[in-house]
């Protein structure tokens, strides 16, 4: 007779990967995220690049977060060759961000409180998908704020504010890169394509720490993973304060741009508009750079 399939330590099911107070975050993640997409895709419908950009976030987000639940319940993320903690805390940020601006944007764009002319059913869908949209970047928002680091506790590098502010720091420069791209004319002069080279730079090299983190491969690294991201921030924020400077100029003063947006100027297809938009997302991530360079100082991971 065979043998009855022993145990290997412990039970095969985690429960507390649904029975936990992040579990259960996750759960309704999991829940308003695709009762989120499916309004929309049933009745209440999208269109153009911002719509489609939406259900992207809402249907990536969905799928991660059954992918994590699963992993967890089931004990898989054990085989898996990734650090999952960094796996999880940067991707709860990243949802956070993303479902913040799908749920500003849908309602933004689709939203209206009349039922001409799409009708009263298509527009109370809109409405109800609007409200589960902010209810999910709640939700993810609470996953971020039980997962993080506390003070002195020792944790992965992702779950600490430095960590985080990294996710952020990508995201703001994927919208800078968005208006660049916009007709922002940023070849016009050497000085606006430095900020561009600025931008894309301290990109690369916070989604390349970010992926080693998440990955794992920091202690192959032949130098000091820790010092080097810290130096590194340092030398971000000499960047960013450059761009800060150089971009306004450039743009905004009467030399060579201009101080007030051209009266003949297009709604959505306005240099000016794009300008000021790279303008405001430069200080906002410069700020963040100098917020996680005195982060640097205080974690331990």
């Amino acid at each position: 007779t065979g043998k009855m399939m022993e145990s290997t330590g412990g039970p095969y099911l985690n429960t507390a990967a649904v029975t936990s107070p992040v579990g259960i975050a996750r759960l309704l993640q999991m829940t308003f995220g695709c009762t989120t997409f499916s309004l929309v895709a049933h009745q209440g419908g999208f269109s153009a690049a911002y719509g489609t950009f939406c259900m992207f976030v809402w249907t990536f987000c969905f799928a991660i977060t059954v992918f994590i639940i699963t992993c967890e319940f089931t004990h898989l993320h054990s085989c898996l060759t990734i650090s999952w903690g960094n796996f999880t805390a940067a991707f709860a940020m990243l949802a956070t961000l993303m479902s913040v601006t799908a749920a500003v944007i849908y309602p933004l764009y689709f939203v209206q409180l009349g039922c001409y002319p799409i009708g009263c059913e298509v527009r109370d869908f809109r409405i109800a998908a609007s409200v589960f949209a902010g209810l999910l970047f709640v939700v993810y928002a609470t996953e971020v704020f039980l997962t993080r680091a506390k003070p002195g506790q020792v944790t992965s590098y992702m779950a600490t504010v430095s960590g985080l502010l990294k996710i952020v720091q990508a995201f703001v420069a994927c919208i800078i890169f968005g208006a660049l791209v916009n007709d922002s004319q940023y070849s016009k002069y050497v000085a606006t394509q430095w900020c561009v080279a600025v931008y894309s730079f301290c990109f690369v090299v916070t989604v390349v720490v970010v992926a080693f983190s998440v990955t794992g491969k920091t202690a192959l690294l032949w130098f000091p993973f820790e010092r080097s991201v810290v130096i590194y921030t340092f030398g971000a924020v000499l960047l960013y304060m450059s761009a800060a400077v150089i971009w306004p100029v450039f743009c905004f003063d009467s030399k060579y741009g201009s101080p007030r947006r051209p009266g003949l100027c297009a709604k959505g297809k306005c240099p000016w508009d794009s300008q000021l938009v790279i303008a405001i997302f430069t200080y906002v991530n410069l700020l963040l750079y100098v917020v996680d360079l005195a982060y640097s100082q205080r974690i331990r991971f």
